[in-house]
């Protein structure tokens, strides 16, 4: 390859070198022409000047042909020539001749695009970095009503007019997607996001999620529905084995025998009511709005009955530590900001060993010169592995199986603590060490923030 490439450079070196004689011969030519012609008639100098006048005519016409061609190359074309001037139209056509491939092999590709995104079931949108549309599938015409070519040029915001992505727009925050009503049929559900991509380009990418949605409903209503009916033969059965265990407490009654049996049934039919009681709990968050904006909460008074009642789980087996800045308060819902304290604080107590230590912060943290309040809970116990840190949010997943039940957990309290915390904007963070204990941390927003003494916001 190296062999090739320097023989084309000698090649060209010689190619050059031969044109550049040749105009030395058409100087020579002109001057010596026109010093004879005019020796001829006794006047050389006028002779060699005319000759000179020839070879710069001869030089201007190529330049203006040079120009035309420069300004309309498709239809004007460059004369033959020798010489320099033969070297430079012989570059310009083979460079033309390059330029004409690239843009064959370019629309080639720029098809292919096109016609494999126009099978996709998603909607493509090419967005400019001042937020015109430069280009869209067929999927995209089907799900926001776009039309050819009339909206090509047109600002995405001008077309998709829901606040909701103006807002996401606005925010620049791509990381996520956004939900909001097809504009076409208010009843289906439309997922869009934004990609970054090249030189402040964006492809916004349209999905139906409608059908989704649907399932997801459907899922969750039979959990309400099968939770709520399992409830009354709970109820029943918990009352006869009360009544029987209690029956079987005295030494002298015919069910005295079966009062460990009877116990033991006591037990599981109490973490079954804790089960249902969980997923009636999740099942009312997920189907809940967000919380309000407008309703301060004493964030003290919560935080201090949550470590109340993680003491009495703990029954004395874990050292409690509370750091809570009382002047804090938050905007929000207390049954769900309860929920968020009391499941972090259970799980530390049973995922802990005893004599273990349990730490519930309550303060303001500074991320990018802005204050947001946060909530972090911090234990001593068995840690998590870093690939089941990801997991811990699901439903029913577990650490360690048996000791979750052996202490009564369900597996939903993470669930519950993540769905509490969408409802109030904010995000939960895991730091963990198998070993070495785990820290818990709700990021609430800024704007849920208010101190004793402020105004209260509305809305």
């Amino acid at each position: 390859m190296n062999a090739e490439v320097e023989d084309n450079r000698r090649t060209l070196a010689s190619d050059m070198r031969r044109a550049w004689l040749v105009e030395l011969r058409r100087l020579l030519f002109a001057v010596g022409g026109g010093w004879l012609v005019g020796f001829l008639f006794s006047a050389p100098h006028l002779g060699m000047a005319a000759g000179l006048l020839l070879l710069v005519s001869f030089h201007l016409r190529l330049l203006y042909l040079l120009a035309r061609w420069s300004l309309n190359p498709h239809r004007v074309e460059l004369p033959e020539s020798g010489g320099v001037w033969g070297e430079i139209f012989e570059g310009l056509y083979a460079t033309q001749r390059r330029a004409r491939q690239r843009k064959r092999k370019l629309a080639s590709i720029l098809a292919e695009f096109q016609a494999s995104t126009a099978a996709l079931p998603d909607g493509a949108i090419v967005v400019t970095p001042r937020g015109h549309i430069a280009w869209f599938n067929t999927a995209a015409q089907g799900l926001l009503g776009l039309r050819s070519p009339q909206d090509i040029g047109a600002r995405i915001n001008n077309l998709i007019r829901h606040p909701g992505f103006q807002r996401y727009v606005e925010q620049a925050d791509f990381s996520k997607d956004v939900q909001l009503p097809s504009p076409l049929n208010a009843q289906y559900t439309l997922n869009l996001r934004l990609i970054p991509y090249g030189n402040g380009q964006r492809l916004l990418i349209v999905r139906d999620v409608s059908e989704h949605q649907r399932l997801d409903r459907m899922r969750r209503d039979f959990v309400a529905n099968a939770s709520h009916e399992l409830r009354t033969p709970l109820t029943v059965l918990s009352g006869y084995i009360e009544m029987m265990h209690g029956e079987a407490g005295r030494p002298d009654s015919a069910l005295a025998a079966w009062s460990a049996p009877l116990g033991e049934m006591r037990g599981q039919l109490g973490r079954m009511e804790h089960l249902i009681g969980d997923l009636l709990k999740l099942a009312r968050l997920e189907s809940d709005t967000p919380a309000p904006r407008n309703e301060v909460i004493d964030m003290e008074k919560l935080l201090l009955d949550a470590v109340r009642q993680a003491q009495t789980l703990s029954r004395g087996a874990h050292h409690f530590d509370s750091a809570i800045d009382e002047t804090l308060l938050l905007y929000g819902r207390e049954s769900e900001l309860q929920s968020i304290a009391i499941n972090l604080l259970s799980n530390a107590v049973r995922y802990s060993p005893d004599g273990g230590s349990i730490r519930l912060e309550w303060r303001t943290a500074r991320e990018g010169g802005s204050e947001y309040p946060l909530l972090r809970v911090e234990d001593s116990g068995i840690g998590i592995e870093a690939d089941a840190i990801p997991r811990l949010t699901e439903r029913f997943f577990r650490v360690d199986v048996g000791r979750s039940r052996a202490t009564g957990g369900t597996g939903l309290g993470l669930a519950i603590v993540k769905h509490a915390l969408e409802h109030h904007e904010a995000e939960l963070s895991v730091t963990s060490e198998p070993g070495e204990g785990s820290a818990f941390s709700c990021h609430f927003p800024s704007y849920r923030l208010y101190r004793e003494g402020e105004q209260r916001r509305v809305g």
